[in-house]
């Protein structure tokens, strides 16, 4: 940037962006870049950081060491006399001008906070100076080889978790600090590699290079420079000494004037070894500062458009929260709050018949094997009915098997939601049925003490109506009950895809679906408490559906089992088949006349049969043993067609007794919906909260908005003056 100071005034602005929106409001992955050190202790980085300041301090971190970020400011002012610290105070996020003892107790106190631990969240510290270097930086707690006990080992692997946090962030330069030494020994450098593996924002910084010039002679000097072929040609390197004097002493000369002459001295004994001059550019601080000047220019140059973007993707997403929050503040007025959630229970019941007609892109789908796995989940402590269709499957696992591998049901494996996961629930429950058997092997004491004595004439057929009734209705009644839960446990969990879907709709331009229901999804999503009476009254429909399956069931199944005769009948075909029912279309009186007899009469074979099989068991005392075969043998073969008959119309009981009514009561039950008084002292409760939350969003949206105009304006002056700013 060509103008004085515009460089200061970038990194002012940028880094005020970054403490409001990226530390302030919380947003993680900014685009903004930022430069952070690192290294293993003592080699350095401390004295480094001096000197980018351009003057001494000693931040003070206790005897644990540093245990926290610091993210230190450095603003070149040209024209101040006296340099000027500054600590931004984390409850405003404001800067706060202290004496430079007092920004030292300060950042000493933040890291004993840490206790045996570490924090995240950094310490802010600004520096304005004539001579420090116009740059931000991260100082990093250090690496640590080694502990003397296992709680400085667990606070060394923390530190070392907490610095790699740092180094895998893409927006973030790692200046490595090591000791001028072999490539092949710089540690830190290596951890550099394994998160930057082409050290495209890797900057190696080889100090205390005076301690190698009597190594260095003019046959190594630039092959050490190279790295000796350990380091990239691509890497970009400095070597460089840094000011140093006894511990303990004062400076021997101003320290400025220090930097200056080791710089000078860096270049000298580097030029007389005979460096290419190639490499003279990487020696001495004075280098490193210009490359970091103009390489931090760059990078925040660089930014303006990518942070403009996200904060503009930022206001869009928290000003559509601000108004969808104002809209539910609206919704839960006392007022109007028991009509809005029946509104949203009306859409939420609409949309489960939507979603079983299939609907395609739902997050909620499961395969079979995960579905009976929920349901018994759903039922582990309910013993009133059978969870397998008999005792030789061990478990769930055996039937699971037997379902995917024997009996090959279809769409086993498939993720299914709404009506095409009903679809396979009803095969599978067909199946489910089919497995019932009478209980009990029927006796020769339970024939006999069947037919008793009565003053009437008791027939076999009474006798094997008995029969049935005391050892078959019951076992098929309890997995009719399996079949009305399963039912049950799915229109249950038929409510989050029904959410997931209405969700979805909005911003779809088809227009083939009501913005009601949408509209509806965002009020549920956002307010817990119309989520729970809703997904209360739906439960409770489901549970009310299964009773009167149940009940309408359990009717149908006593009505078989005390006539069973009239059940066994088959119905009524025509001769024809389908050509002939085509040809009765449009038929006269007279030959429909003709037919009825006809049809009547073909279910007379049933009665026929019967009354062959009643009529072939014998009467008679000493024939007690035959009779009992035929007795048993008659009990079997009616349970078996009953039994049949009950599994070919399963899906037809179904869809009438528990689908059907279902999904027509859903939405008057919605409507029907009472609040209670702990739900309206809830919703008042949500209502405080709201208002809250409202003024949260306006705050949020108010800060991004000054962001973004504070960037806009700047940019506009950048290019005002003739500067180029990032693409």
């Amino acid at each position: 940037m060509s103008s004085v100071g515009s460089t200061t005034e970038l990194l002012n602005l940028l880094g005020d962006v970054k403490a409001r929106v990226q530390d302030k409001l919380g947003v993680v992955d900014f685009p903004m870049p930022q430069f952070i050190l690192l290294g293993k202790q003592s080699v350095g980085k401390s004295r480094l950081i001096e000197t980018l300041a351009g003057e001494t301090f000693n931040f003070i971190s206790g005897t644990l060491g540093s245990r926290r970020p610091t993210v230190l400011e450095f603003r070149n002012m040209p024209s101040a006399v006296n340099s000027r610290w500054f600590v931004r105070n984390p409850a405003n996020q404001l800067w706060e001008e202290q004496p430079i003892n007092e920004v030292m107790r300060i950042v000493g106190v933040m890291h004993e906070e840490c206790g045996n631990d570490v924090k995240a969240e950094p310490i802010w510290v600004r520096i304005e100076s004539a001579g420090c270097v116009d740059m931000q930086i991260v100082d990093l707690p250090g690496f640590r080889d080694f502990a003397l006990d296992e709680a400085k080992q667990a606070l060394s692997t923390k530190i070392e978790q907490l610095v790699l946090s740092f180094m895998a962030d893409k927006n973030n330069t790692m200046l490595c600090v090591e000791q001028a030494n072999d490539a092949a020994t710089m540690s830190s450098l290596q951890r550099c590699r394994e998160y930057d593996p082409k050290f495209e924002r890797t900057i190696l910084i080889r100090n205390k290079l005076d301690k190698y010039y009597s190594d260095l002679t003019s046959d190594n000097v630039s092959a050490w420079v190279d790295g000796h072929g350990d380091l990239p040609e691509y890497l970009t390197r400095f070597a460089l000494t840094l000011p140093f004097w006894k511990e303990g002493d004062q400076p021997p000369k101003p320290f400025r004037d220090m930097i200056d002459d080791k710089t000078m001295e860096d270049m000298n004994q580097m030029s007389q070894k005979g460096l290419n001059p190639k490499y003279m550019s990487s020696i001495g601080f004075k280098n490193f500062a210009s490359f970091m000047e103009k390489k931090i220019e760059q990078m925040f140059v660089e930014s303006i458009s990518p942070v403009l973007t996200k904060l503009k993707d930022f206001k869009s997403t928290n000003a559509k929260d601000w108004t969808d929050l104002k809209t539910e503040f609206t919704e839960t007025d006392p007022h109007r709050i028991l009509s809005t959630t029946r509104e949203c229970g009306v859409s939420f019941a609409k949309g489960l018949v939507y979603v079983m007609e299939g609907q395609l892109g739902l997050d909620y789908s499961v395969t079979l094997e995960e579905e009976l796995q929920e349901f018994h989940q759903f039922h582990r402590s309910n013993d009133s009915f059978s969870k397998v269709p008999t005792q030789e499957f061990a478990g769930l696992g055996d039937y699971v098997e037997y379902l995917r591998d024997e009996a090959k049901l279809a769409s086993f494996d498939v993720n299914l939601n709404g009506g095409a996961q009903f679809r396979r629930l009803m095969s599978e429950v067909e199946i489910f049925l089919r497995f019932s058997e009478i209980a009990v092997e029927t006796k020769k004491r339970d024939v006999i003490q069947a037919r008793g004595v009565s003053m009437s004439s008791l027939t076999w057929r009474d006798v094997v109506v008995k029969l049935l009734g005391n050892e078959a209705h019951l076992p098929l009644q309890r997995r009719v009950r399996y079949v009305g839960e399963r039912i049950r446990w799915f229109f249950m969990s038929q409510k989050d895809a029904v959410l997931d879907w209405m969700t979805k709709l909005e911003g779809r331009d088809d227009k083939v679906f009501s913005m009601l229901l949408p509209q509806a999804a965002k009020i549920i999503n956002q307010n817990e408490i119309t989520k729970h009476l809703l997904y209360e009254a739906w439960d409770k429909a489901c549970s009310r559906q299964l009773n009167h399956f149940l009940e309408l069931f359990d009717n149908m199944l006593t009505s078989t089992f005390s006539n069973p005769w009239v059940f066994l009948k088959v119905a009524t075909v025509g001769d024809g088949g389908v050509d002939d029912d085509l040809e009765t279309i449009g038929d006269s009186v007279v030959k429909t006349k003709l037919r009825i007899p006809k049809e009547i009469e073909s279910r007379a074979g049933t009665e026929t049969l019967l009354a062959q099989w009643f009529n072939a068991i014998p009467t008679e005392s000493s024939q007690i043993d035959d009779a009992v075969d035929k007795v048993q043998m008659l009990v079997l073969k009616t349970y078996s067609y009953i039994r049949s008959q009950m599994c070919d119309q399963v899906e037809i009981f179904s869809e009438s007794f528990f689908k059907v009514p279902m999904l027509r009561q859903l939405e008057m039950d919605m409507a029907a919906i009472q609040l209670s008084d702990e739900d309206s002292s809830r919703y008042k409760a949500r209502r405080e909260r709201l208002e809250t939350d409202i003024k949260g969003k306006q705050e949020v949206v108010t800060e991004i908005d000054d962001c973004i105009n504070r960037i806009t304006n700047f940019k506009n002056t950048c290019q005002a003056r003739g500067m180029r700013m990032g693409a």
